[in-house]
């Protein structure tokens, strides 16, 4: 994942998890699948998405489609 430098990309995320972390590509829903140790209520695991696709990527981290569910659009763009 660290090969993206800007774009949309597919995130399958699954909340209440041990750690932060990017689990794998699903090249089947043309998406990645990401742990996070937030719970999903009160937006708490959307806020942890981004702070950690932020820190890895070293981006701007946005997330354009599924607040409210599992499947997120993220828009990656460079830190100006």
């Amino acid at each position: 994942m660290k090969n993206i430098k800007q774009g949309i990309i597919k995130v399958i995320l699954k909340p209440n998890s041990t750690k932060n972390r990017i689990i794998k590509f699903d090249s089947e829903r043309n998406a990645y699948r990401i742990e996070i140790k937030a719970p999903a209520k009160d937006n708490k695991a959307n806020i942890e998405l981004i702070k950690f696709l932020s820190k890895s990527l070293k981006k701007n981290v946005k997330i354009i489609k599924g607040f409210k569910g599992k499947e997120k659009l993220i828009k990656i763009s460079i830190r100006e």
